[in-house]
């Protein structure tokens, strides 16, 4: 067995220099993974969306969660919504991650109903929003800020296998992020309801606030792994939601230009109607001659992926995902590399889960092309951007086109997938009663 010095820290005290067997750090991360599957509540039920597989989901009554470990929380919900990528899982991506019966969401906030006996921060009444990452906020990672790369609360050997390492845990987000139970329901069960809970104030409504849990800080996210700053010229692929959220910041901080690709006419037409960016329609030709016309031939400062591995538009790329060659499908990274300036900087926030081909590497090497990426380090924004969101510096709620009850889920993924009635963002109550 192999053996390595290392630094470690368990219960507060920091070892180094001392050589420790590869499995006795196992052992120790085992030890500070909060608990995955949540104890039931014997008697009460609650509504919840479950995946039942690919394009099939439906509400279903299962059991409340309750206290499981002593750091736990449990949220009633308010507000829940969803996300583009649980567009992923609703498509049954990555395959075999997510499994029937798993229930969805990583978009929410509400009321504590409970906490256990070692939350300190938070008490029953408290309103809050629920950070779609759980992370320890102990590890090294955590403490850097990098709450996204927490050592601790992701079980999933299949992601160390596929990545050298795990990621934190996410709520609702498949197997691969730890296969904990999601938000688009009338309960949740927090981990360390200490870290992943934000306290929100009573003067601001849940819609201006629910997205802290998720793509507001997406799209700041982007920005800072992007290093946007006053007079960029900024290009952004995908007029969704976080794709909107991520040219909100840019807008914020005073980028020069804002340029948005999508295929949608409608989301083009809202995202210049909302934020008054430029746009480019992907299939009137090649982008990155359209970036080039638009911002000129050095190319834009920095170009941002906010699409990810799921939308192939070349038959090489449609044939390659049909007989599972590649899993993920690197056009929108590989337009964003060939139309950036040299010296700029790529910022990836859509997601990437195994293998592409046909990557642009030398392009990006040649081009001193600086690329960064990740799954969003929440804990590590949300408390400034809370403040911008109270001083009404910016308005989140510009996204939402529709608010349905939790009992529509199902009509509202089938709609958000076809993009049906020009559909951008859903929110979903829980308490909201359906039309008979």
């Amino acid at each position: 067995m192999t053996e390595t010095s290392i630094v470690v820290q368990t219960k507060g005290i920091i070892t180094t220099g001392t050589p420790i067997k590869v499995a006795e750090i196992r052992e120790t991360l085992s030890l500070r993974t909060p608990s995955v599957v949540s104890a039931k509540h014997p008697s009460l039920t609650m509504k919840a969306v479950e995946w039942q597989g690919k394009r099939d989901v439906k509400v279903s009554e299962r059991p409340r969660p309750i206290v499981t470990k002593p750091e736990d929380a449990i949220v009633r919900i308010t507000t829940t919504a969803i996300c583009g990528s649980d567009l992923h899982l609703y498509n049954g991506e990555p395959s075999g991650a997510v499994h029937k019966g798993d229930v969805l969401g990583h978009e929410s906030m509400g009321i504590i109903t409970e906490v256990g006996s070692e939350v300190y921060k938070f008490k029953v009444g408290d309103r809050v929003v629920v950070s779609a990452v759980i992370s320890c906020g102990k590890c090294t990672f955590c403490t850097k800020g990098l709450t996204s790369c927490c050592d601790y609360t992701n079980p999933s050997k299949e992601m160390e296998r596929l990545y050298g390492h795990r990621i934190a845990g996410i709520f609702g987000y498949s197997h691969l992020t730890g296969g904990y139970d999601g938000g688009q329901a009338e309960f949740i069960r927090v981990p360390i309801a200490d870290f992943n809970l934000l306290k929100i104030p009573d003067n601001l409504r849940d819609e201006q606030v629910v997205f802290l849990s998720d793509i507001a800080c997406t799209g700041w996210h982007a920005n800072v792994l992007g290093c946007v700053n006053e007079g960029n010229v900024v290009v952004i692929w995908g007029c969704g939601p976080v794709g909107l959220m991520t040219a909100m910041w840019a807008k914020f901080r005073k980028a020069a230009r804002i340029v948005m690709v999508d295929g949608e006419k409608y989301r083009l037409n809202f995202a210049k109607e909302k934020l008054g960016v430029e746009t480019i329609d992907f299939n009137n030709g090649s982008v990155v001659e359209q970036v080039f016309n638009l911002v000129g031939a050095h190319g834009p400062d920095i170009t941002i992926d906010c699409v990810g591995f799921r939308y192939p538009k070349t038959v090489t790329h449609q044939i390659q995902k049909t007989l599972g060659v590649e899993t993920d499908v690197p056009e929108v990274l590989t337009e964003c590399i060939m139309s950036c300036r040299k010296g700029g900087n790529l910022a990836v926030i859509g997601d990437y889960f195994a293998n592409s081909n046909n990557f642009p590497i030398g392009a990006l090497m040649e081009k001193m092309i600086s690329l960064r990426g990740g799954q969003v380090c929440v804990q590590s924004y949300w408390r400034e951007l809370l403040g911008y969101i109270e001083k009404g510096l910016v308005d989140p709620t510009f996204v939402i086109t529709h608010v349905m009850p939790l009992d529509k889920a199902d009509e509202a993924y089938r709609m958000f997938e076809e993009h049906k009635d020009n559909v951008v963002k859903v929110v979903l109550h829980p308490t909201l009663e359906a039309a008979p």
